[in-house]
């Protein structure tokens, strides 16, 4: 369909794309959402702010978080699209530059750059009568005029680990070390000769922990509660490899949970003999850690294991137990907060304004049947499958929309009744743990959704 010029009611042009979906963001989710949107027929046009594919992975990019150690913790064949295997030479944890390789490749293999957009970022994206939208986009960094079009529905697929998650703490301004947050981390040089503390006790911050155990002259870690910290091997396989071979065994949770800690008391032992917090949860209650070196470098004295930070002296750190330590260096790996900012937090059902959206499935929003989130869950192995299957069912929605209207409403009622709903374990109330799912249950939930979709 050839766009039609029209205009809004606060008189900007619009340029009508008819059929025609939009995508924001040409990382992972948003790339398996362009190939998956283009084989069910729809015209696609994704906007990516960059001037490349590979968004997170892509550590060229000014929003990435990858640094130059960045591996996967999910093994190969867990996290691969399924109808796009990476290589059988590759190692079981490929490095960040091999995953924006495979991106690169996925894109021409499926000739999806024809329909990026790159250097062009979403300023707007605004609901319009008949379940369209229009979407309001400029060049990167705010140059030139602003253009609105008009689509018929919109993935968003920009990602929810670009955007720091800062804490306070009394003093933290008077502070007269260096303080960063871990999405500026890039290379071990920053943390050499230093003495450095580090806070968090998610991957990234166990991973420059260790790196800091590398090359800083003393490196201490605070975290808030003990954690179950996961070998990346177990029986000499990658250790999701492992788990997802119970889960399709269907043991039960609590039989999954005696064997991972039976499996620890036979290799590192007690961890609070190393000065570690006790966990205050069972394993699978929390995001999974999977490092195989920071017990290691904490039992080589390394790395000195401290409680939570309480306040910040001027040259000085005070912890929760009273001691106080002096790094020269402070590094906040804090995690991110998923961030909409061209989207009004009600239409993803964020009515209170906290920045978590109300979702079923972690993808669809009660009342907007022709908008999806694709990639928003923090699974316990890897996410590019996740993102394959969430927006084939998104397509085959659209799809139906048109040959099977009333398929498509039952489906709609069907989002409405299952916000909230979970697919995962028990796991702490944190925002690290909004979006956390369990592979397996929520692929099957993915699945059942296709199943009742398509009336099978």
């Amino acid at each position: 369909m050839s766009p039609v010029s029209s205009s809004t009611d606060l008189g900007r042009p619009v340029s009508d794309r008819g059929d025609t979906v939009c995508v924001i963001g040409a990382g992972a989710s948003g790339l398996t959402a362009v190939k998956n949107l283009r084989e069910h027929g729809f015209g696609v046009d994704c906007y990516e702010r960059e001037t490349g594919v590979g968004g997170a992975w892509n550590w060229r990019h000014d929003r990435s978080p990858v640094y130059a150690s960045t591996h996967l913790i999910s093994s190969r064949p867990f996290t691969q699209f399924p109808d796009f295997p990476m290589p059988d030479d590759w190692p079981d944890y490929p490095h960040h530059a091999q995953l924006l390789s495979y991106f690169e490749r996925y894109a021409d293999h499926f000739d999806l750059r024809q329909h990026i957009w790159f250097g062009t970022e979403v300023v707007r994206v605004e609901p319009v009568e008949g379940d369209r939208w229009d979407v309001t986009t400029r060049s990167t960094g705010g140059y030139g005029p602003e253009r609105t079009s008009r689509y018929a529905a919109v993935v968003l697929a920009n990602g929810h680990n670009w955007s720091p998650k800062l804490p306070r703490y009394e003093g933290l301004e008077q502070f007269r070390g260096e303080v960063m947050h871990a999405s500026s981390y890039k290379d071990p040089a920053q943390l050499r000769g230093k003495r450095v503390l580090v806070v968090g006790a998610g991957n990234t911050g166990c991973d420059i922990a260790v790196e800091a155990a590398q090359q800083a002259s003393h490196c201490w870690h605070s975290t808030r509660r003990g954690y179950w910290y996961a070998p990346k091997y177990v029986f000499g396989r990658p250790a999701d490899q492992v788990n997802d071979t119970l889960l399709a065994l269907r043991v039960p949770l609590r039989v999954r949970q005696w064997l991972y800690h039976w499996t620890l008391r036979l290799t590192v032992g007690d961890l609070t003999r190393f000065g570690l917090p006790k966990p205050d949860h069972r394993v699978y209650e929390t995001h999974p850690i999977a490092n195989s070196q920071l017990v290691y470098y904490v039992g080589h004295g390394e790395i000195t294991p401290v409680s939570d930070v309480a306040r910040f002296h001027d040259r000085t750190v005070e912890l929760t137990d009273g001691r106080q330590i002096d790094p020269e260096l402070v590094v906040f790996a804090t995690g991110y907060l998923p961030r909409f900012e061209f989207l009004e937090g009600r239409v993803l059902g964020d009515e209170e304004g906290s920045g978590r959206p109300r979702l079923w499935l972690n993808a669809f929003a009660a009342g907007h049947p022709t908008l999806a989130v694709v990639g928003l869950v923090q699974p316990d192995s890897g996410i590019f499958a996740i993102s394959h299957w969430q927006s084939v069912l998104f397509a085959r929605l659209l799809t139906l929309r048109t040959s099977r209207p009333e398929r498509a409403a039952t489906f709609g009622r069907k989002v409405a009744a299952g916000l909230g709903e979970r697919y995962s374990a028990k796991v702490k109330d944190s925002t690290r743990h909004w979006f956390e799912v369990g592979h397996a249950d929520y692929l099957r939930a993915l699945q059942r959704a296709l199943y009742d979709l398509e009336g099978k």
